[in-house]
């Protein structure tokens, strides 16, 4: 006879049935919970005892619907633009399937939506390559997704708030023969995105209620970073976003340079007028932590 499973054995044992992505009944029989306690679901009730209106699997029902409600209920908080965009049914099935597929893990929310742009991305469907307005719509739903997500990965990522940053006088105080071998430290939170649509005034327009509609398919490149604990993004250039790329992989100054001006070839002399601007401003704005010279 099996001895009664202790407190914590029950304890291990009612996560591993509640939050079994195939259901109560998938979970009892789940390896993860048969190691804590060895029961199938029709003696459950030697463990869970039935209310005079419910089964012990229907009592424990409520608890696992509970459990995936409360996780919808954060993809709500976090998706808020991408809600809006697919309305509250479409979006609830699409999370739960994502929570089949990908279960939650770790110990706490902020991870839990770390594959979920990906997942759109793998279940989008092929499409027919002559209707461009579907294959357009699902790229913007991956996009749209990917953007939302990086605004929780930077808020709640590292960040520079107790850091000086770049000065731009220490920068314009570099002499002109030693500027190629600089080599600019981002800022911890700095990164580059690459999107199929401006879906950054999709969102603002969301956070203003505006009920904007979806914009049309157009390359766009962001920067996205956070200051003051509060995350920015801003619209730049293929040109900008290349050199940016350059210095976040940690090549010297010309190198990078090297890198935005083969974008343009016929127009290096209009590239070299803006840079001291593009720099100016990246850094009063906090893209970047420092300047090292070799």
């Amino acid at each position: 006879m099996q001895p009664s499973p202790n407190l914590g054995q029950i304890q291990r044992w009612l996560q591993a049935v509640i939050t079994h992505p195939g259901g109560v009944g998938e979970g009892i029989e789940s390896d993860e919970a048969q190691q804590e306690v060895t029961l199938t679901p029709d003696d459950v009730e030697r463990l869970i005892l039935p209310s005079r209106q419910l089964s012990s699997l229907e009592r424990l029902g409520i608890y696992a619907n509970a459990y995936y409600a409360r996780l919808i209920e954060c993809f709500h908080e976090e998706f808020p633009a991408l809600l809006h965009a697919l309305g509250e049914e479409t979006f609830d099935a699409f999370v739960f399937g994502y929570l089949q597929t990908y279960p939650s893990r770790s110990y706490t929310l902020g991870d839990l939506s770390a594959d979920f742009p990906g997942f759109l991305a793998e279940t989008r469907p092929a499409g027919d390559e002559s209707d461009s307005s579907e294959a357009d719509w699902a790229d913007f739903l991956v996009d749209l997704a990917t953007l939302e997500r990086a605004y929780s990965e930077a808020f709640d990522g590292p960040g520079d708030e107790h850091e000086p940053g770049l000065d731009v006088n220490q920068l314009a105080a570099i002499t002109p023969d030693r500027l190629a071998d600089v080599v600019l430290v981002p800022a911890a939170s700095l990164r580059l995105m690459t999107l199929r649509s401006p879906v950054q005034e999709y969102i603002s327009g969301i956070r203003h209620k505006t009920d904007p509609l979806p914009p049309p398919a157009q390359p766009t490149w962001l920067a996205l970073w956070r200051r003051d604990y509060s995350v920015r993004r801003e619209a730049i250039t293929e040109c900008q976003h290349a050199l940016l790329q350059a210095i976040l992989a940690g090549r010297p100054l010309g190198e990078a340079i090297a890198v935005a001006a083969s974008l343009a070839p016929d127009d290096a002399d209009t590239l070299a007028g803006e840079l001291n601007a593009w720099f100016s401003h990246w850094a009063t704005a906090g893209f970047f932590r420092q300047a090292r010279l070799p």
